[in-house]
């Protein structure tokens, strides 16, 4: 889907002359012939969403500089670029002191309006982008800083927001880079807890011995090595939000004490001799079904049903294709910014083929795709040969590597990389070989290590995929590792979140 740009003229000549050039430039358009009827678009509750405005300044009834007073006091943040037949200098002061984007003289160019449209935008995702870090690292993150038009992601935003007047537990469920934890975030965000601390676990990335420690806190003494008090997440997260990622990885004994801590509402310290009141939101997240793992023995049925009270189920990219050009759009304005590359935008190609894609790794491949295109292109807009790992895979996206290309998102931890793992590759992907060269059939444990081998390297050293093709937990795998020999594989700090 491509930007929707909002004309606004009262001469029907100019108004179809500025719509033509707009739709020239690739862009959806939205006419109306008053200042009054262009508010009621930009601030009607079920409008679509505007990417910018092409207004006139001068009109019958509300004029240009009315519609810019409207557009501020309503706190709208849609760039705006006026324009008018009388090119003056108080008109140009006038506008821009209004909060204009930019300022065209009737009749306007294609080639100046498509600039103009160009930067307008730009600045605006970018400004967008730059909200968005300020939000999530002050706990402030709202639905409002969620970029989604697709039809498919509405009836998950309506369920999110009418959470977020509640405290009721929600449990997230979606494949890895889909979204879950902003999600979470801008529950938090849009709460009446969002003055209280957001407090994020993952789960799957906690040593079992460690879980009830960091989860409940533990006090000086517990246990060999606990040589202070801990106060523990649930009591970090006190009148806030506890946000658990990957809570199907929980060993059993711990959700057992989570089970109880959910019902008492308070939690009891390792070591501690009484428990601790605490007033915690609980927003869970996994990327597998939790009813299955239930199925399977793996997850409790009792703890199961006190974190599923309200299931959301965030849709992979590939069934909301229409977000991936708005998704480009911030990405490029962001990384461009990081990386002080004036790169202006990606060509229609670029985007029609992206756009077509399966991407397996939802928006977090698609966001390590945009950071690498922009630090490895020579040229001032991102074309197709820009993105070499896709453009070999014009058909489908189901052999593209999954492999982080740069990045991970803003205040998530860097991914584990293939030449980080201390073991070494497997030369082929031929046959396990079960007996060793005298004959005798080889230890079962030495062929789980090689088999473990060829998965982190075969998955390049995704550690989150490999345990769940391997179909064991990440704190399993690691401890496998250990148990194998193998130090500095990464650790926890070096997984990727999801």
């Amino acid at each position: 889907m491509a930007a929707s740009i909002l004309i606004a003229d009262d001469d029907a000549v100019a108004r179809r002359l500025v719509e033509n050039m707009v739709q020239k430039c690739g862009y959806e358009t939205i006419v109306v012939e008053s200042g009054d009827a262009a508010l009621a678009v930009l601030t009607a509750p079920d409008a679509s969403a505007i990417d910018a405005v092409v207004l006139d300044l001068v009109m019958p009834g509300l004029d240009g500089m009315g519609v810019l007073s409207k557009i501020r006091e309503a706190g709208l943040n849609v760039p705006v670029i006026v324009q008018t037949a009388h090119g003056g200098i108080d008109n140009v002061i006038s506008a821009m002191r209004a909060g204009a984007a930019d300022f065209v003289v009737k009749p306007v160019g294609l080639e100046r309006l498509q600039v103009s449209l160009r930067n307008a935008l730009n600045a605006s995702a970018l400004k967008g982008e730059l909200q968005r870090i300020r939000h999530s690292r002050e706990g402030r993150l709202s639905f409002a800083d969620i970029i989604t038009r697709a039809e498919a992601m509405a009836p998950v935003m309506r369920a999110a927001q009418k959470a977020a007047s509640s405290s009721i537990p929600v449990l997230i469920e979606g494949e890895s880079g889909v979204g879950k934890e902003m999600f979470a975030r801008a529950i938090h965000g849009s709460s009446e807890r969002k003055a209280k601390p957001f407090v994020a676990v993952n789960c799957g990335a906690i040593p079992d011995n460690l879980v009830e420690s960091i989860l409940f806190g533990h006090e000086k003494g517990a246990f060999t090595g606990a040589t202070e008090r801990h106060a523990g997440k649930f009591v970090e997260a006190h009148g806030g939000t506890l946000f658990l990622d990957e809570v199907s990885e929980l060993p059993l004994a711990a959700q057992v004490k989570l089970l109880r801590a959910l019902q008492e509402g308070a939690v009891e310290a390792v070591g501690g001799r009484k428990p601790v009141k605490v007033d915690v939101r609980i927003i869970s997240a996994t990327n597998r079904k939790l009813l299955d793992r239930v199925k399977q023995g793996h997850f409790r049925e009792d703890l199961f049903y006190r974190l599923h009270v309200l299931p959301l189920t965030i849709p992979s990219l590939r069934a909301r294709r229409e977000d991936i050009p708005h998704l480009l759009r911030h990405f490029l304005a962001r990384f461009a910014a990081e990386e002080n590359r004036a790169i202006t935008g990606i060509s229609g190609e670029a985007v029609a083929h992206l756009a077509e894609l399966d991407w397996p790794g939802n928006i977090r491949q698609l966001e390590n795709a945009v950071y690498r295109a922009v630090v490895m292109s020579e040229g001032d807009q991102l074309g197709l040969e820009d993105f070499p790992l896709l453009a070999s895979h014009p058909h489908s996206a189901t052999d593209i590597p999954t492999a982080p290309l740069m990045i991970e998102p803003i205040g998530a931890p860097a991914l584990v990389s293939g030449n980080e793992i201390p073991i070494a590759p497997l030369p082929s992907s031929g046959s396990l070989a079960l007996l060793t060269p005298t004959g005798d059939v080889r230890p079962l444990e030495e062929m789980e290590n090689e088999i473990i081998r060829f998965a982190i390297s075969h998955y390049r050293g995704q550690m989150s995929e490999v345990a769940r093709r391997l179909k064991i937990g990440r704190s399993t795998l690691y401890r496998k590792l250990d148990e194998a020999g193998v130090h500095g594989h990464g650790g926890k700090s070096g997984e990727e979140t999801h």
